[in-house]
């Protein structure tokens, strides 16, 4: 019994990460890097990037109803669950919490990140933000920069991966146009 009771002094326990100092967490919390934004998430989407891992927070039936392209449910109160723990801090993977806003995404955050996950994010704005700005971006005025434009574009462009059609409220888009084709002018008659 006692060599028993020696020897499981050193088995390993299961790989838990270790918990990292509260200073250090408020450090990190406060810092900006800590998010990522809905066009960065957009752009690793549409890359197809196989490093991103994206961590819908809400309930499972606000999931069920509508979320992100490759993105897993997992609820908050799942952070303790074996089963959900192992999808965090798979090297290489870029995990990214969101829910409809930051609030739940950054409790799950500052909980991981308590218990010393490394490369966490969570996405700025959450769904709501990314309505905002993927899904209905707004046209930005004549007098904003050529970046505006820019962000535009890819804006609209990422609506149309995602939707598959331009959410255009505008009376011009609802216009029906009626293609003619042209009649066939007939030929000289008698050749050469």
């Amino acid at each position: 019994m006692i060599v028993l009771a020696f020897g499981t002094i050193f088995i390993s326990k299961d790989k838990e990460p270790k918990q990292i100092d509260p200073q250090q967490l408020l450090a990190e919390l406060v810092q900006p890097t800590r998010y990522v934004t809905t066009d960065q998430i957009a752009k690793l989407i549409i890359a197809k990037d196989p490093s991103l891992l994206l961590m819908d927070v809400r309930d499972e039936d606000a999931y069920n109803e509508y979320s992100l392209p490759g993105a897993i449910n997992f609820p908050i109160d799942s952070l303790m669950s074996k089963d959900y723990l192992g999808y965090l801090g798979i090297p290489g993977t870029k995990v990214v919490f969101y829910s409809n806003d930051d609030i739940k995404a950054d409790k799950i955050w500052i909980l991981a990140k308590r218990m010393g996950f490394n490369s966490i994010y969570v996405m700025k704005g959450g769904l709501n933000g990314w309505m905002e700005t993927i899904i209905n971006p707004a046209e930005p005025d004549e007098t904003e920069p050529n970046s505006a434009f820019e962000t535009y574009s890819f804006r609209k462009g990422a609506q149309l991966f995602f939707t598959g059609s331009e959410n255009e409220s505008d009376e011009t888009s609802k216009i029906e146009v009626q293609v003619r084709r042209k009649e066939k002018a007939s030929g000289a008659a008698g050749g050469c």
